[in-house]
């Protein structure tokens, strides 16, 4: 597709990356001057690792990001992945080593803090790694920018001097949103004891705001008058946001539902230090199995590892970016479904017309470079391959497939091979240990004599949708047109054990007209 008639079809897309795209079009009409960059920005709080929404905030800004570029033809853009490591740590995390060595350090700022798993300076710089290290395995485009050398090195200083001359406006958005006996000790600026090295959660007095310095009681109730600057301080959350898009500039960022109130804060903060917030939307939270939000302190989340187990990155990219403003549940049983949509959405994509093309998921998944390869076979039929008894490996599995589909192999198909193993590892442990096969009726066992002695006069090679069809007709004999489901649903539950399963003439073809005989014959035997 040629740039012009793609940056014409993105203007009327009402996929919603380009929808999100278009209010950068709207906030610099000419660009921004000077040709500056359009910045995005995504946050992390370093006192944990990184996890599946860390990945989803930074995909889905990235999504906006590509299509602000097909927008404008190309303008230079920059995503900012900002850590958040100047504050201070409220608990020790329950998923660390050493614990008591951090607890020692309580309140100070997370760069100022062991590292309990010995290997960096500090417990800050060991999570920053390990986002960078996450976020350069799934190839995001980003500069890394830290809190603490945004302060210390006095990028933040004259943000900082914004807010000490504007006090009384920052006083005035936050205290009507705090309780009573919090108002009476918040500061929009947290101090660092010279004493502790803890930031300090105490009244503060701007004594001068152009200089920089502020008076406050240290924790053992000293009257201490210090700077503000170069990392002596720290600002309260919603004021940090707020003066870290005014510092850096940030054009758009994107925010979770529960944090509405506090982006419409940081928002009027923005505005009172001279600045304007970014763009955004909130998107909407992810629940568990039993429709219940998802917190890192119940412990009911998905990992992105857990999903990589058994689903392709690809697919959980496709997963994420779908009704972004929707709650959606996220757990194991969501991954095939996923898997498979997305890859019938990449197989329609060559064949759709540019504007369709564009509310495609997987334009936005992959930025418009689609693979164009077809897989022979879908994650669901491969699931209920691999669940049989005796077919649970990929050395086994692949010689079904190799018969159903000649010519493929582990090393000249590697997407294949690496679907072959994910639906292996989800079988054996969510599919097969519940897999539990009942006797047909009477009435279920004539279907299947019939069902069997129509395959036997099949050659062994007769393609799927030829036997699908000797399938329906057999159907329709013993239940009639109108009762199809119940007999494809006869043949999942006495055959593979299952209330759910794939195209019967698709699998008979992949798993044997031989053995799907004998799996008639079992259940036959069982009757």
């Amino acid at each position: 597709m040629d740039a012009e008639s793609l940056q014409a079809a993105a203007l009327t897309s009402k996929a919603w990356p380009y929808e999100e795209a278009r209010k950068l079009l709207k906030r610099w009409p000419n660009g921004k001057p000077g040709g500056s960059p359009m910045i995005f920005e995504t946050g992390y709080g370093p006192s944990g690792l990184p996890h599946i929404g860390t990945f989803n905030e930074v995909a889905r800004t990235t999504f906006v990001r590509n299509a602000y570029h097909e927008l404008t033809g190309g303008a230079q853009t920059r995503l900012i992945a900002f850590s958040d490591d100047m504050d201070g740590l409220r608990k020790v995390p329950d998923n660390v080593p050493n614990q008591a060595l951090l607890a020692e350090h309580l309140g100070k700022p997370l760069t100022r803090i062991p590292d309990p798993f010995g290997t960096h300076e500090s417990f800050a710089h060991h999570n920053n790694a390990m986002l960078r290290s996450f976020l350069d395995r799934f190839g995001f485009d980003y500069e890394f920018l830290s809190a603490t050398d945004c302060y210390t090195r006095g990028r933040f200083d004259d943000v900082i001097r914004q807010v000490l001359r504007n006090w009384a406006g920052v006083m005035d958005v936050m205290l009507p949103t705090l309780r009573e006996e919090r108002r009476q000790t918040y500061s929009p600026v947290l101090p660092v004891s010279p004493a502790s090295g803890r930031v300090l959660q105490v009244p503060v007095e701007v004594v001068d705001a152009e200089a920089g310095t502020i008076a406050f009681a240290d924790e053992d109730g000293a009257p201490i008058e210090q700077s503000a600057l170069g990392g002596m301080a720290k600002l309260q959350w919603k004021v940090d946001w707020a003066a870290r898009w005014v510092a850096l500039g940030v054009d758009y960022e994107m925010a979770g539902k529960d944090l509405i109130d506090s982006v419409v804060q940081s928002g009027r903060i923005a505005r009172v230090l001279g600045g304007r917030p970014p763009e955004g939307f909130n998107y909407e939270m992810f629940l568990d199995e039993a429709g219940e939000k998802i917190s890192k302190s119940k412990g009911n989340g998905l990992s992105l590892d857990e999903w990589l187990r058994y689903g392709s990155e690809e697919s959980l990219a496709f997963y994420i970016y779908r009704e972004p403003k929707r709650a959606k549940s996220l757990h194991i049983g969501v991954i095939p479904r996923a898997v498979d949509e997305y890859l019938q959405f990449r197989e329609r994509y060559a064949e759709q017309p540019l504007e369709q093309k564009l509310g495609n998921p997987v334009h936005h998944i992959h930025a418009g470079d689609v693979p164009g390869n077809k897989l022979p076979l879908t994650y669901g039929l491969l699931l209920n391959l691999v669940s049989l008894p005796g077919v649970g490996d990929k050395e086994t599995a692949w010689r079904f497939v190799q018969r159903y589909a000649p010519g493929t192999s582990p090393e000249s198909d590697p997407e294949l091979n690496e679907l072959i193993g994910l639906a292996v590892n989800y079988a054996r442990d969510f599919v097969a240990p519940g897999l539990q096969r009942r006797a047909p009726t009477e009435i279920e066992e004539a279907a299947l004599r019939d069902l069997d002695a129509e395959l036997a006069r099949l050659a062994p090679d007769t393609p799927g949708d030829e036997i699908q069809n000797h399938v329906f007709e057999v159907g329709k004999q013993h239940f009639g047109k109108e009762r199809l489901r119940e007999w494809f649903g006869v043949l999942y539950e006495t055959l593979l054990g299952s209330s759910q399963g794939p195209r019967m003439g698709s699998f008979i073809a992949l798993y044997g007209i031989d053995n799907s005989r004998r799996l008639i014959g079992e259940a036959l035997g069982s009757g």
